[in-house]
């Protein structure tokens, strides 16, 4: 938001409430509205926020409404079209519905194909979501589908996500108060703490590797959530197990990477996620499930270890070779920064969306 101001654009944001905003506000250097908006199905919060969002668009008069999330997506375009805004895009960054059943799946999906036909154009942040949804037959108008650049919403700086930025005090502070022994590993999960992140087969895995290394300690850290709880016998197993370490939310992620030796991320689905992209510029070794996105930014034993999906053999596997590999992290850890430097730097994302708005806009002779 703060770029493209500085390209002469007036932005202002609309956001659930949440502890995140102060931070964001001075961060980004431009207004904000807080509108709630619910992750879940919920027709009346829903018709609120709608209005809400229709009053202010109606206020305002943007030229452009820019979109993410699945629920800001579908109260945005609609409000968006029905405010005469002139240019609607909507990112996706990965379909709750893929791990769906049912009925369910059917109404998200109806949701998602509602969702683009109000937009403008829609932009996919993965090349194999992109050809997920295409096959899904998502959007009768294919074309309205994008990718930017190589993938991701907002891309990734190199320059805060560095190792440089961190000192050795601030992850000795960490290590003391988890009480990590001399010798102890680090597995690090940064995420929200929910089933469809493979929480389950983490813990399980970690577990299995407790036999050989009792020393070794797992780091969670994000925040647990109501929506896809975890069932009470894992919370039992992850608050009793005196080596996994809750650390809740945390406004600053990078100590936590500089610590790990390894990031574990055995997510069921994704569109392109930032936190492995955190990991990498981190020089942060890598186990991804082999899932969109993550298959995007680490080839199998190139730069990091993939795993299939919801297999917990497998990511105990994978977690004991890493371990018992000191060079191959390393080299894992490298290329993986070479990677993100060529490939996802945010300057060269953000480069691209000023291009896709001004075009936009000249469409629309605004």
């Amino acid at each position: 938001m703060r770029y493209m101001q500085e390209k002469g654009f007036l932005v202002h944001m609309v956001s659930s409430p949440g502890p995140e905003i102060a931070a964001i506000l001075e961060s980004e250097g431009c207004g904000l509205t807080t509108i709630s908006m619910t992750r879940n199905i919920s027709p009346m919060q829903d018709f609120l926020s709608l209005i809400r969002l229709l009053v202010l668009f109606f206020k305002m008069k943007p030229a452009i409404i820019h979109t993410h999330t699945p629920k800001a997506g579908l109260l945005g375009m609609i409000a968006a079209s029905l405010a005469g805004v002139p240019v609607k895009l909507h990112t996706i960054a990965g379909l709750p519905w893929m791990e769906s059943r049912g009925i369910k799946k059917l109404l998200l999906k109806k949701i998602e194909k509602l969702t683009i036909s109000f937009s403008t154009r829609v932009h996919v942040n993965s090349l194999n979501l992109l050809h997920f949804i295409r096959r899904e037959g998502i959007d009768s108008t294919p074309s309205k589908l994008k990718l930017i650049g190589n993938g991701s919403s907002n891309g990734i700086d190199t320059e805060y996500f560095s190792r440089a930025v961190v000192s050795i005090d601030q992850v000795n502070v960490l290590k003391q108060f988890s009480k990590l022994k001399k010798n102890g590993f680090v597995w690090l999960f940064v995420g929200r703490i929910v089933g469809d992140k493979g929480i389950l087969e983490l813990v399980e895995a970690f577990m299995k590797l407790q036999v050989q290394h009792p020393e070794d300690q797992l780091w969670l850290v994000g925040p647990f959530e109501k929506k896809d709880s975890l069932k009470p016998g894992l919370k039992s197993i992850i608050n009793e197990n005196e080596n996994i370490i809750s650390w809740g939310y945390c406004d600053d992620v990078r100590p936590f990477f500089s610590a790990a030796n390894t990031l574990v991320f055995p997510s069921y689905r994704e569109g392109f996620p930032n936190v492995p992209l955190q990991a990498a510029a981190m020089g942060c070794p890598m186990i991804l499930s082999d899932i969109n996105g993550c298959n995007e930014i680490v080839q199998n034993n190139v730069n990091g270890i993939l795993v299939p999906v919801k297999d917990t053999n497998a990511l105990a596997n994978a977690m004991s070779f890493i371990r018992a590999n000191d060079e191959q992290r390393k080299t894992f850890a490298d290329k993986s920064l070479d990677l993100i430097k060529k490939n996802y730097s945010n300057q060269a994302i953000w480069m691209l969306l000023e291009e896709e708005y001004k075009e936009l806009l000249a469409t629309q002779k605004i």
